[in-house]
């Protein structure tokens, strides 16, 4: 097929491109094809709405989501910070009491925004903790949610009176929302310029698009399927959207791409990398980010195709949600014996086309992710591999599903604290730490069921970046 007939295929939503695994509901999952074309429809809409929450005398929006509900809004909340007359941004995906705690101290919850952000409805960190925040805001009318129709949640906005209900087109899978109400949404309460960032041109981003996915799998085929991501500091955060992308799209079948978000440098000296830079598409402020958001949501496409992988499905992500519950359905959560230093060293001793990965279930700080980049800088330097690095819950909605259905490359050491907090879920029956702690169990032994080596170790202390600093001299010594 040419490029002008696999353009044209991709136009008209045709299962056929997937191959054998693409079904019937492969076309249920591309309206983000047509979402940037929608959503100029709707641009004075959410304007006028975010006029009116700042006009209500609200100051601030936190923004509660997982995976791709999450990720497109933490890309804008970075990337148009400080707007004049706009909603401070606050975005919330961690299951840790300390995170969820740090933003509810950030606030004045008189003034703020609580805006659930769920395609299915039922996202059990979301519920969580709009749960939580509900204990805190009786007022209904300090409440959103962006859902698709039908939802619970949909429901549960009608009956409690919340402000305002955005349903979102059911076709659009949650990686490839960005450019409708999950991202937009919060992107205009935060003030970013939505005519700017919808102005551009679908066809010829898909055909920029179409050669872009075609040049990842050519060169995943010849061995090199880690693909270090590079954008210019104006819109560094798109990384991590593009990590779930790429990751959760590809990562299927025993093959794929693995996106290498903030990587060291020289990571893209391995034998077993290619680069994609944001800067090299036209990508250089906050304004271009919708046109790279549509560009590589066809280029992740073009690459499933081109490598026969449905890039719409997520078959291997389940099985870890189904592993938590399973803890939760027997409490208490059992503890993990940490890894010894034989296990450490048998872990981390690998070389290319191995990548290793560090999974942290810690509240986000910028602390954590310098302490976490530095040990990045150790492991690539004393085995050349490849490394990477998610907060937990949050890379199981993202990275997660690379981890158990890529290729079995993977090494993964999995890092948890747990803060100086209880925080009671209400109605739940148990803390955001036992949820935390359930997941993280979950997802190791997920792992370690599909035969990948995974070893755990427990941050101690009150401060995890100094914990993780510890363990890196510790790893430093055993690497030799």
């Amino acid at each position: 097929m040419n490029a002008d007939e696999l353009l044209e295929a991709l136009w008209a939503k045709d299962d056929n491109l997937f191959g054998p695994s693409g079904q019937a509901e492969v076309a249920d999952r591309m309206g983000w094809l047509d979402s940037p074309a929608a959503m100029r429809g709707e641009v004075e809409t959410l304007r006028a709405f975010a006029h009116a929450c700042g006009q209500d005398g609200l100051t601030d929006v936190v923004v509660l989501g997982m995976g791709g509900s999450s990720l497109a809004p933490e890309v804008f909340a970075r990337s148009f910070p400080g707007v004049e007359g706009a909603l401070r941004p606050h975005v919330l995906d961690s299951t840790d009491a300390g995170a969820l705690l740090a933003v509810e101290e950030a606030v004045d919850l008189e003034r703020t925004l609580v805006v659930a952000s769920s395609k299915s409805g039922g996202t059990v960190e979301t519920l969580s903790q709009l749960r939580y925040f509900r204990t805190r805001i009786a007022d209904g009318e300090r409440f959103a949610v962006v859902t698709d129709p039908g939802s619970a949640l949909a429901e549960l906005a009608r009956d409690e009176g919340f402000r305002r209900t955005f349903l979102n087109d059911p076709d659009i899978g949650g990686r490839s929302s960005a450019l409708s109400y999950f991202g937009l949404v919060p992107a205009a309460l935060m003030g970013a310029d939505l005519d700017a960032l919808l102005a551009f041109d679908e066809r010829e981003a898909a055909r920029e698009g179409l050669a872009l996915g075609r040049g990842w799998a050519r060169e995943a085929r010849a061995g090199r399927d880690k693909l270090v991501l590079r954008a210019p500091e104006a819109i560094a955060t798109v990384r991590l959207w593009l990590e779930q992308l790429i990751a959760e799209s590809l990562g299927k079948r025993g093959r794929g791409i693995l996106p290498v978000a903030d990587a060291p440098p020289g990571a893209e000296e391995g034998p077993d990398r290619q680069v994609f830079d944001a800067f090299a598409i036209g990508a250089r402020a906050p304004e271009d980010l919708g046109r790279l958001f549509f560009v590589t949501e066809v280029a992740t496409a073009i690459a499933g195709h081109e490598l026969g992988v449905n890039p719409f499905d997520q078959p291997d992500v389940q099985a870890a949600k189904d592993a938590t519950e399973a803890v939760l359905a027997s409490p208490p959560v059992p503890p993990v014996p940490d890894a010894d230093d034989d296990a450490l060293g048998a872990l981390l001793r690998a070389q290319p086309p191995a990548y290793l990965a560090l999974l942290a279930f810690v509240a986000p700080s910028p602390a954590f992710d310098e302490a976490a980049a530095d040990l990045r800088d150790l492991l690539q330097e004393r085995t050349g591999c490849a490394t990477t690095f998610g907060y937990g819950p949050r890379y199981l909605h993202s990275t997660g599903q690379f981890h158990k259905g890529g290729p079995p490359t993977g090494r993964f050491l999995q890092l948890v604290h747990r803060p100086a907090a209880e925080v009671e879920i209400p109605g739940a029956g148990h803390t955001f730490e036992t949820l935390k702690r359930a997941q993280a169990l979950g997802d190791l032994r997920t792992l370690r069921d599909r035969g990948r080596p995974a070893e755990r170790i427990e941050l101690e202390g009150d401060d995890p970046a100094a914990a993780l600093r510890a363990l890196t001299k510790r790893i430093e010594a055993l690497l030799g």
